[in-house]
């Protein structure tokens, strides 16, 4: 790569990072507003699982994730568990949940078979009110905690 490249690599991601909370957390007012960031991107992104702003909610959603982790006391959980509590709290079968497949699909992601894609987490954060950063799978060593509830 060129210094240029560099250069202007640079410029972009300080003109991205101006708008995108893209790094650490430092603050519960960093926080929201890459939780609002997060929902704008989705909401843009709607059912287009290839759209380019898709790695960026990956990206963002982790960092949020990172943020919760640290600064929420809750259950420990992953994707799967947090939609069983969810469809239980709700009284849903896997055939309420349309929006994210057939009671096949569903079943699988329960079971852990099968991981949500972009389009799911997505349309589950904003049927059940949490962050879509709930439904992201944590890495193999961290445990996924629900959603920010108390400190």
């Amino acid at each position: 790569m060129s210094s240029n490249y560099i250069h202007e690599a640079n410029a972009e991601y300080r003109r991205i990072r101006k708008r995108v909370p893209l790094g650490v957390l430092h603050s519960e007012e960093e926080y929201k507003n890459a939780v609002a960031v997060l929902d704008e991107i989705i909401d843009e992104i709607g059912q287009n699982e290839n759209h380019p702003l898709a790695e960026m909610a990956e990206a963002l959603a982790l960092f949020i994730h990172s943020y919760e982790e640290a600064h929420f006391s809750l259950p420990e959980s992953f994707g799967p568990e947090i939609l069983k509590n969810l469809m239980e709290e709700h009284r849903l079968k896997q055939s309420d949940l349309p929006e994210i497949g057939s009671q096949g699909v569903v079943s699988e992601i329960l079971s852990g078979k099968r991981e949500l894609n972009v389009r799911q987490i997505a349309k589950l954060a904003e049927r059940f009110g949490v962050s879509p950063a709930a439904f992201i799978p944590a890495p193999p060593d961290k445990k996924r905690k629900l959603t920010p509830g108390k400190k």
